[in-house]
């Protein structure tokens, strides 16, 4: 018997759906196994699932962390521009069985999830002071 493995899986996905790098995928993986043990939901015999509001916030702090302020051009790289485009990814792999879902989830729940500026630029925009920003609008 022939156990297929996620590294094929992905090729599958990769022939019917080519809109998203490979390593697109991987991360996908790697963020749901750190958000289930943010959410302390990585034990074998309990249920793991994640609602998309908790797989959002996972991918998000996992990215911040894996890429800092390189996580929008790395991202990009890969095809991945908004929230939907996660949800194309969880769903690609749902349809080959390397995710599960529940009656409840769909696409649209990634639509609007966040926007990208204020999730992965905006903690790596400099803070001006208030007193030199004072003085930039009393010069001007």
């Amino acid at each position: 018997m022939h156990t297929v493995n996620f590294e094929e899986t992905i090729d599958a996905i990769l022939g019917k759906d080519s809109r998203y790098n490979r390593d697109a995928y991987l991360f996908i993986r790697e963020a749901l196994d750190h958000t289930q043990k943010l959410l302390g939901r990585s034990g074998k015999s309990e249920i793991n699932h994640v609602s998309c509001r908790e797989l959002l916030e996972g991918i998000r702090a996992y990215a911040l962390q894996q890429y800092g302020p390189m996580t929008v051009t790395v991202l990009g790289e890969w095809g991945v521009r908004h929230c939907e485009d996660f949800g194309e990814l969880v769903f690609n792999m749902i349809e080959v069985s390397i995710l599960a879902k529940t009656d409840r989830d769909t696409r649209d729940d990634f639509k609007n999830g966040y926007d990208f500026f204020e999730a992965f630029r905006r903690p790596f925009v400099p803070v001006r002071p208030a007193l030199q920003l004072q003085t930039e609008v009393r010069s001007s």
